[in-house]
């Protein structure tokens, strides 16, 4: 895969939902089995105990000194259609905790525990997201790592980790939908090879092989969520201490 193809330079954009009610379409996820010792519910969350994550979408920018406190929410600019607010959620190892609430600057930061310690492809918990809100506006959230080369986002690489893309449409109840595999893991590239230019270490290298590895799994690294925003109000995610078993 080529570089052209990492952060920011995202992949295709789509929703993550709005408001209070629950008319939305569920994000689409590339894969992870939830193993569950509790019943869905009718939102398609399993039920039980839960850390919640608000993205929140906004029109105007937060003060820059601004603190809100550090609640389970982050706000993002909300953007519009044909103009995309990106915003980087910085990821810190640790129990879930808001670390930046105000993403309207263009970076955010966010605490969550390492989902998979012993790297044998089931989490220690799962993480669902829905839309929420009126129809309307659409957005991306994948996840990312950096090291000393640039920021690396997803690279297509067939049954690798994915953008979580969701879209509002009328109609419909709102569905969680378990994407721990796309949230959880990154693409990990272990290989290169020199793109046209013929030179290795270059933006037009291509990647040959590609490991998906938990967050947190190579101390070496920065891990980061990319939020893409085209005119989404609220993104809902949710953390449950139940596994999820993935496959690539």
């Amino acid at each position: 895969m080529n570089r052209a193809l990492l952060f920011p330079a995202l992949i295709t954009l789509a929703g993550l939902g709005a408001c209070s009610n629950d008319q939305s379409t569920g994000p689409s996820a590339s894969g992870g089995t939830a193993t569950l010792s509790t019943t869905e519910t009718g939102n398609g969350a399993p039920s039980g105990a839960h850390y919640n994550l608000n993205i929140i979408g906004v029109p105007k920018d937060k003060s820059p000194n601004f603190s809100g406190g550090d609640g389970h929410r982050i706000f993002v600019d909300m953007g519009k259609t044909g103009q995309v607010a990106n915003t980087r959620i910085n990821l810190r190892e640790g129990d879930f905790q808001v670390l930046d609430a105000n993403g309207t600057d263009g970076t955010a930061a966010f605490q969550l525990p390492n989902p998979d310690p012993d790297g044998d492809g089931t989490t220690s918990y799962s993480v669902y997201v829905r839309a929420l809100g009126k129809p309307g506006g659409k957005a991306s959230l994948q996840s990312c790592y950096e090291d000393a080369t640039g920021t690396w986002c997803a690279v297509n690489f067939p049954g690798g980790v994915e953008p979580i893309t969701v879209e509002r449409s009328k109609g419909g109840v709102g569905k969680f939908v378990n994407v721990s595999k796309d949230l959880l893991f990154i693409d990990f590239c272990t290989a290169w090879s020199a793109g046209l230019d013929g030179i290795l270490g270059t933006q037009d290298d291509v990647c040959t092989s590609v490991d998906q590895v938990p967050l947190f799994s190579n101390n070496t690294l920065s891990y980061l969520w990319s939020y893409d925003n085209e005119g989404v109000k609220l993104a809902q995610l949710r953390f449950y201490e139940l596994p999820s078993t993935v496959t690539f």
